[in-house]
């Protein structure tokens, strides 16, 4: 949409998705001079620890009204980490999802805070390559079919960070000035992630000593193996090494038990919604510890046609949550086959951290489907070993007979 278009746009009062970097910060003060309205910021706490801090100071002295800092890391991991980790979704079966399923919550608290407010729009930061512009508008749409989206990135006159830069200091914005120095980077409870300088190069070996936050180094990990216990009920983590905490807390205690391990480290090359390949670095330390135990637990819970097909599903769970379709009438299908799974899914699950390495130390669960007595080695009373002569027979018949047929025909 060209920009003297979106200029006859008549906005009063819009909610902008702030983070307070230097995007958003310049936005501010950019839809009041262009449009002449009220800017609203909202910020939704996920996790982001010191990112927050002087927030409101900053929104204000940008130019903004008021600032919403809405804590939703509970229902964060409850309703959209624990949901995805139950279904064991991957994006290409590697990206644990975080700043994916981070989007729709924050978006959907926008809408509640945009119609609280009476704003005519909604306006987002995201630029036209990414991905997030998809995940806030589809969940935008959801819940308000009608409300204007503004997305200054698609049609105004920036077009680089040295340009925001210039327009932040002629107009006394307070920014941090990296002077193209900074990776960019998301951060919530599931993880960090890195994107930008050398990283942006497939090529280039990363510079771990210039950015890991959550996790250290695989030479700077601890030399001895730490063992933990997780516990499950239905599929959702609820005690780590025989303590019960809530979500939120056993994610956080996770991180730091397993960014001392070099636990969680993902370097990543991925295809965009856009369809642009891009390479990122990703620190998730509870995600992987988490994903592991919970996979180790399933394949001792399920029987082996529910755990395939599963895992077929999961793939397909994943390209919806990272496309933004949480909201999805598949997605939501998908949580409640996943759900009907996950119902003996419960136990507990030992493992051993080193050095980057996850490791299997046991597994025990009263919904168990492993039976020693049919599984043993030695002599057993339950299991006619004769009778798999004929069920073999009849399990290679078919190949049997495309041989036949292939002889005799000349295939």
């Amino acid at each position: 949409m060209e920009y003297n278009i979106m200029k006859n746009l008549e906005l009063k009062k819009v909610v902008l998705a702030y983070s307070g970097g230097l995007d958003t910060s310049v936005m501010i003060a950019w839809l009041k001079e262009n449009f002449g309205c009220e800017v609203i910021a909202v910020s939704g706490n996920v996790g982001q620890e010191s990112e927050l801090d002087g927030l409101e100071e900053k929104a204000l002295n940008s130019g903004a009204s008021k600032l919403y800092i809405e804590d939703i890391q509970k229902e964060f991991v409850e309703d959209f980490v624990f949901n995805t980790l139950k279904a064991g979704a991957k994006y290409e079966n590697q990206y644990l999802l975080g700043t994916a399923f981070a989007r729709p919550i924050i978006a959907r608290r926008m809408i509640e805070i945009a119609h609280k407010e009476g704003a005519d729009a909604i306006v987002h930061g995201c630029t036209g390559k990414g991905n997030d512009q998809v995940r806030f508008e589809t969940t935008i749409r959801h819940f308000d079919p009608e409300i204007k989206i503004v997305a200054p990135w698609r049609f105004w006159e920036i077009k680089s960070r040295e340009e925001e830069e210039a327009y932040a200091a002629q107009r006394n914005i307070p920014i941090n000035k990296n002077n193209g120095s900074a990776y960019s980077e998301d951060r919530n409870l599931w993880h960090i992630s890195h994107e930008g300088l050398e990283i942006e190069n497939p090529a280039n070996a990363p510079k771990y000593d210039n950015f890991l936050t959550l996790s250290k180094k695989f030479e700077d990990a601890k030399d001895e193996a730490e063992e933990i216990i997780i516990e499950f009920v239905e599929g959702v983590p609820v005690s780590l090494n025989g303590e019960k905490l809530d979500g939120v807390s056993l994610i956080k205690k996770l991180n730091k038990i397993g960014g001392e391990h070099a636990i969680g480290i993902d370097d990543i090359i991925e295809n965009r919604i856009t369809g642009i390949k891009v390479r990122g670095i990703y620190e998730n330390p509870a995600g992987s510890i988490l994903y592991r135990a919970h996979e180790i637990l399933e394949s001792l819970t399920l029987d082996g046609d529910t755990l395939k097909f599963k895992q077929m599903l999961a793939l397909k769970y994943a390209d919806e949550v990272y496309k933004g379709l949480w909201y999805s009438k598949l997605r939501e299908s998908l949580q409640s086959f996943v759900d009907e799974t996950q119902k003996r899914v419960s136990g507990t699950v030992k493992l051993k951290l080193y050095k980057g390495n996850i490791i299997p130390n046991g597994v025990e669960s009263k919904y168990s489907l492993f039976s020693e007595e049919f599984a043993t080695f030695g002599e057993d009373g339950v299991y006619d070993q004769y009778d798999s002569q004929g069920f073999v027979n009849l399990f290679a018949l078919p190949l049997k007979i495309e041989a036949i047929q292939s002889r005799k025909n000349g295939w």
